[in-house]
């Protein structure tokens, strides 16, 4: 053999040594698992082989999983963004026509209130003046009207 060869070996020596002396390999190799896979080399290669072919799919499915748990967190966030959004604008609209809507009731009665309150003082003080003219002894005169005039004028005649 050549010289790369041996030292080929002896890497791949140490390496295999390593992996028996590592504890968990002992303690694995110890249990009945591990004895039976001892035992059947082709069910340990069988079982080897189906390992590191369902690794790539397993993995690629993680990594799906993964990616779609994300992708749904992000959505979530941005739907919950979106109805927060449409609800701020709805709110807005609300308040704004009740706004409105306080504004012009508030002016209606505002507008009542003067036009009550000016009809009930115009009527309180004209009551007040009949009352202060019946208290002088001077009720008003009634002034004859036009047809008591044309009336009067005809009898003159």
């Amino acid at each position: 053999m050549s010289k790369e060869m041996q030292e080929l070996q002896k890497q791949w020596h140490s390496v295999v040594q390593s992996i028996h002396s590592n504890p968990s390999v002992v303690a694995f190799m110890n249990s009945r698992v591990g004895q039976y896979l001892d035992d059947h080399p082709f069910v340990a290669l069988s079982l080897l082989m189906f390992i590191a072919v369902a690794a790539v799919p397993v993995a690629f499915f993680l990594i799906f999983v993964v990616t779609t748990a994300i992708m749904a967190c992000i959505s979530v966030i941005v739907m919950e963004g979106v109805v927060i959004a449409i609800g701020g604008i709805t709110l807005l609209c609300v308040l704004c026509g009740l706004g409105a809507l306080s504004l012009g009731f508030s002016g209606a009665l505002s507008v009542s209130y003067i036009v009550l309150s000016a009809l009930v003082n115009y009527w309180y003080a004209s009551r007040g003046q009949i009352r202060k003219q019946e208290a002088n002894g001077s009720l008003p005169q009634n002034n004859p009207s036009a047809l008591d005039l044309s009336a009067s004028n005809g009898k003159d005649e």
